[in-house]
Order: structure tokens, then sequence, then C-alpha cells
């Protein structure tokens, strides 16, 4: 038996502009199991989502997996005219007790400029260009964010963060400084965390996850790379380690200082042959490593200076309850905190499988410990009067913004995040780590930057 709704309606995703995208519901018609709903977009293109509304109140984005591949929802539809979307809705339906005689349709147009929060990208050997999936929230991830293995292994799940214009607070405060001992003092030196405030000039999307070793592995077919913990049943959701700058934007191995790479520094794109160049080549997408300002902004997710996750403040300097992460004291360096596992542990020690523990308030897993994440920005000590803009002189990448010209003898890039081998104040939102470019260090990995989808 068939049963047709009719719903009229006009939703926009934003303020209205002349140039935006508008969407018109036409039918919702269930014929067996499947729905398919009827819309005609106008101003193309735009993103185009969909949710289905009853007693007021969304089903819930679990509820709306089951698409058929053909439908013009969740990615970028190019064309004026009427569209289909068509639902496959009978499993979900049934077991939460929901009735579709009285269900609406909501399809929303987003303008390229503000592009839903989420982005989901294969990137797999058939991966095709521009062909990445957007949603408006990580409810609506098909399988589930957690559940679906694929979104850390064969794709990547890119998280919106709102940036442009906001001006925040980057460094550790004042009253911060040397509260616990030397060490920690030699950690937070003025000089290289003080506060500073900063405004950024556009949003982006980060990686929800840092890069796992599957899916590095996925996009460097060309040759095998050694990681430090690599036991079979846990290494491919690991995260990536023993990664260099050079191996991640430049080649594969160009060894020791900066023979072959040069031309591969931001702001210059990165080599072909490169894991990013790949990924590029692959997917179409702007990818990079971020800078260490919006590493830090998208890390601390609106909390302030003395922030673990969720808003909760430092309490310890070797083992800290609050902090939602894998470090030295918490498995990282064996059962005492002392200790190198071996490269064949399973994950209660050394690294731990990404999104084990408790994402920050942006819905970020991991950005304190496991691995420390390399940025785009030459080490540099004193920052304070950059504003957050990446520490490389855009005419020269081989010089900071402040002038100095890096040498074999003195380059560092900066990396984020603390790392298993630290102790619980070594993985603070602020702290600053510094790698040479070239050093296969076994606490490096990366997570991923894309500016993609926002004009």
């Amino acid at each position: 038996m068939k049963n047709t709704f009719f719903i009229v309606g006009l939703s926009l995703a934003a303020a209205v502009w002349a140039v935006d995208p508008s969407v018109t519901v036409g039918t919702m018609a269930q014929d067996g199991g499947a729905v398919t709903i009827s819309y005609t977009l106008a101003n193309a293109p735009a993103v185009v989502t969909f949710d289905i509304v009853t007693n007021g109140a969304s089903i819930g984005g679990r509820h709306l997996w089951r698409v058929s591949p053909s439908s013009d929802v969740w990615k970028k539809v190019t064309t004026d005219g009427t569209h289909t979307i068509t639902w496959h809705p009978e499993a979900t339906l049934a077991d939460a007790g929901i009735d579709l005689s009285s269900a609406k349709a909501v399809v929303t147009a987003w303008p390229l400029r503000n592009t839903p929060d989420y982005m989901v990208v294969d990137i797999s050997t058939a991966a095709q260009p521009d062909t990445q999936r957007y949603y408006p929230s990580a409810d609506f991830l098909p399988g589930g964010l957690l559940d679906n293995l694929e979104y850390r292994t064969s794709r990547v799940v890119m998280r919106k963060i709102h940036a442009k214009g906001v001006t925040w607070t980057m460094g550790t405060d004042a009253e911060y400084e040397g509260k616990d001992n030397d060490y920690a003092t030699s950690l937070r030196t003025i000089t290289r965390e003080a506060a500073h405030e900063v405004t950024l000039t556009n949003n982006y999307y980060i990686g929800v996850f840092p890069v796992t070793q599957a899916q590095f592995n996925i996009v460097q077919t060309n040759g095998t790379k050694t990681f430090r913990f690599r036991n079979p049943l846990y290494a491919p959701l690991r995260p990536a380690d023993t990664l260099t700058f050079n191996h991640i934007r430049c080649t594969k191995d160009v060894g020791n200082g900066y023979a072959g790479c040069a031309g591969g520094r931001w702001p210059n794109p990165p080599y072909a042959q490169s894991f990013l160049g790949i990924l590029r080549a692959r997917t179409g997408l702007d990818f990079d490593l971020p800078g260490e300002a919006q590493w830090e902004w998208a890390c601390r997710a609106g909390n302030g200076q003395n922030y673990w996750g969720n808003g909760k403040p430092i309490s310890s300097y070797n083992r800290d309850p609050n902090l939602p992460g894998r470090y030295s004291m918490n498995g990282g360096l064996g059962e005492n905190g002392t200790t190198n596992p071996d490269s064949n542990c399973a994950t209660n020690y050394g690294t731990q499988v990404v999104g084990s523990y408790e994402p920050n308030d942006w819905g970020l897993y991991d950005m304190h410990g496991n691995v420390c994440e390399l940025c785009l920005d030459w080490y540099e000590e004193r920052i304070t009067a950059y504003n957050g803009r990446i520490n490389v002189d855009p005419t020269d990448p081989m010089k900071t913004l402040g002038g100095t010209t890096m040498t074999d003898n003195d380059n560092m890039h900066v990396a984020r995040g603390g790392s298993f081998y630290k102790r619980a104040d070594g993985n603070r939102s602020a702290q600053r780590d510094l790698f040479k470019p070239w050093d296969p260090n076994e606490q490096q990995g990366c997570r991923l930057y894309c500016q993609a989808g926002l004009e």
C-alpha cells in the first residue's frame, strides 16, 4: 500500500544572501520499505543534507543512515532543478517506534562558504576527487563514528572548527608558570608559552582522530612504513608514529637536512610523492598539517588556558585524573610510567587505539597524548607578535616570520599535544614540542587539516 505525504517548505543553512542556495521540499512518498523525497534546488551549487521531523523533533541522525548512494544528499549538488533522496528507514523506525504518518522532511541547502560541521573523505585507492560527504553532526555519520571502522582505516572524518574572527588567548598564563617543579617550569618558560591574544582569519576542518597506521599505509602505498608500535592485532587503529615532517610533506626519505625538501615546504604545495601529495591527488582536497595556533584553538574547544579536556583544569603534574589521553603514567611507559614498552606490546602500554578516551568539547579525540602532532610552523620561542599566523615567511619557506633563516643545525618544527612518552603536564593544550624535520622520532604523528568546502 502506498502512503504519500506532501510537505512544502524552505530551509536555509545560514543568513540570507542574494546568491545563497535555496531549497523547496516537494513530496515525500513511501512505497513499500523505501521513502522517496523530492526537492527543488535553486542557486546551486550547494551541500544538501536532510532530516525527518515528527511531533516537532528530529528522529535522530542514526535513523537516517540508510540512503541510496545515488541520492542527491550529504554531498555537493551542482545543478539547479528537482532532485531526489531515497531513504530506507524500515529497520530503524520499527526499533524506535517511530510513526511516519505525521513526519515531515526537512532538506537544507548549505552555501559552500558555510558547509556542515562534519566532512567524511574516502582516502582508499579507489577514491575519486571531490566525492567527500557532509553531515550536520556526528550523530548522522553512517554506522556511527566509533562503530564504523572505516572512519579510522579507509576514510577520514573531519570536524569543522569555527575560528574566523574569534579572539582568544593562546599559551599559558603567568599565574600558572612554575607551579610545580623545576622541570615543569622549564617546559613552560614565558618565551615558549607566553599567553597572548590571537585572532584566526578562517574557519577550517581538522581530523577527528590523528592519522592512524591504516590510514597512512593506505595512502603511502609506494613503500612500507615501519611504525614503533606494530602489534598486528592493534596496529591499524593506533596512531601513525615515527613520522617526520619531510615524509609527510616532502618525500618518502630525504635523509638528514634539506636535500630534496626545500620546495615542498609551506606555503608551497607538498611534493607529489609525499603522504600529503598523494592524499591531495587522490581526493582533490587541500589537505595539510595545521598551524600550531589552529591546532591549539581546536584542542581548547573554547576552554581556558589551563585546560585538559571538557573544561577540566590541571590538578597534577605526573598523573592527572582529568587528563583524557595516553601518557607516560597512564600506560604510555609501562605499568610504572618509566619503562619504554616493547614494539609488539598490546594497547595497555605504548600508544592506544585512537578514540579510546573521551573527546574534547568539540568532538576531537586524542588531542592530549598518544603522539605529538606535527604542525607547519618553524619552532621559535617568541611568537607573541605573530597573532596566530603560521611561523613561516610566506615569501621564503626557509625563514621564520621573524626573519631567522633555518639551517641544518638548528631547524625544528613545532609539534603539539604531547605523547605517550610524556607525563601529564607535558600533554597540556599549550605544550610546545620541537623536532627536526628529518628525524623519525617515535613520538611523532600528525592530524590532518583542510579548508575544502569553506569559500
